[in-house]
């Protein structure tokens, strides 16, 4: 896959970006489809799609070929992400935290030898990684991160522990790359470095799958460290600069996460829309009753509103502006709207959609997440009201 270009902006999709469109909507409609709601209600994690994923080339999607990688930009990224969720959630959120948390800050921040050591497992989809940055005690606030490495010779020691973690207890995960107070700064502020932990490193423990209520499909896990020694070199970046390097993650993270609202709100539109077609009340489709007209038709102008907003949001990142502001507003109304897609799609299909026969329960299952992961509403209005120039007290 060569890099796709969209400079400058265009509302019409290139070829290329047809082209990952249709070929992810095939694999998921072909591959994930017929396997989702077994997978959701037995909580198994989908290796063999993970491998389908990789044959595809988008689990490095757009990391550059000679890493291993597909050599795509943002936006083929957002629509894969896009078109997985459309089918299921936790098959999308292990590809799309894979490459945004797992993968990119070794592209991003990593030495010529860590990318060449690293980056091709990863990128290729061989192996899976993680990023730990969630604490029970530092979520929204992660720079009140209690998770310390010291240095001792050419190793760090790595006390502490992360929550929330996902893709780090899969039997093809390589590791975490964790953040990790290393001091303090000039100002006598915690100094934040990230370090990278393989699997099996003694002293490091990963907790049974957690329970969730939904994305029962991904890999989601709790991480302690008690005196966990690597190698000095597994250092990523300068030491101190680690909470600059998570906000330009979180930054590029909510790319994706918006790409999943999208996906969902999208595919529960069109549940609810086939259904609503062929359930007859009082001789009629119930599509044609004016409440359900007029929310379906809401749902679909909010859908094309939000697309462009992601797109866009995927484009700017492609041609290197500041896409902060763009990509929390996408973050924040597509959570939004795949909640309320979502809810819609359950009360279309009435006491059906309360049965976990239908994918509609799953859908909304799913969908809360995503109004609290990468950053919840609230902090993507703090980070949407210091864009618009408001000093938050």
């Amino acid at each position: 896959m060569s890099t796709a270009t969209s400079s400058p902006l265009s509302y019409a999709l290139s070829d290329e970006h047809e082209l990952i469109r249709s070929t992810v909507r095939d694999f998921a409609e072909g591959v994930v489809a017929p396997v989702a709601e077994e997978l959701d209600h037995k909580g198994q994690f989908p290796y063999d799609i993970v491998k389908g994923m990789a044959d595809l080339g988008i689990m490095g999607i757009t990391i550059p070929e000679e890493f291993g990688g597909a050599g795509g930009d943002t936006l083929s990224y957002a629509i894969a992400v896009e078109e997985l969720a459309r089918v299921d959630s936790s098959v999308s959120i292990t590809m799309c935290a894979h490459h945004s948390l797992g993968t990119l800050p070794i592209y991003y921040f990593g030495t010529d030898e860590q990318k060449a050591e690293w980056l091709p497992a990863l990128a290729s989809g061989e192996k899976l990684h993680a990023f730990g940055l969630t604490e029970p005690g530092a979520g929204s606030d992660a720079g009140a991160a209690r998770t310390t490495a010291r240095r001792e010779g050419d190793e760090w020691v790595i006390n502490g522990s992360k929550i929330f973690i996902t893709n780090a207890g899969t039997d093809i995960t390589f590791g975490v790359t964790v953040t990790a107070v290393t001091g303090e700064d000039a100002k006598g502020r915690p100094a934040i470095s990230t370090i990278l932990i393989p699997n099996g490193t003694p002293g490091y423990e990963i907790s049974a799958p957690m329970k969730k209520m939904g994305w029962h499909a991904s890999d989601t896990r709790e991480l302690s460290f008690n005196d966990v020694r690597v190698p000095a070199s597994n250092l990523i970046g300068p030491e101190g600069k680690g909470f600059t390097q998570f906000l330009k993650i979180l930054d590029g993270g909510r790319i994706g996460v918006a790409s999943l609202g999208l996906g969902l709100a999208q595919g529960a539109f069109e549940q609810a829309l086939k259904y609503a077609q062929e359930r007859n009340q009082f001789g009629k489709p119930i599509a044609g009753f004016q409440s359900i007209a007029f929310a379906l038709a809401d749902l679909a102008a909010d859908l094309e509103a939000a697309r462009l907003l992601t797109y866009k949001a995927a484009w700017e990142k492609d041609q290197g502006l500041d896409f902060t502001q763009t990509a929390a507003i996408a973050k924040l109304k597509t959570g939004i709207l795949a909640r309320e897609a979502a809810n819609l799609n359950v009360q279309v299909h009435g006491g059906y959609g309360f049965m976990d026969e239908y994918a509609a329960s799953r859908f909304y299952r799913d969908a809360k997440i995503l109004e609290i992961g990468e950053g919840t509403n609230e902090v993507q209005r703090m980070v949407i009201a210091r864009g618009i120039g408001i000093k938050l007290h």
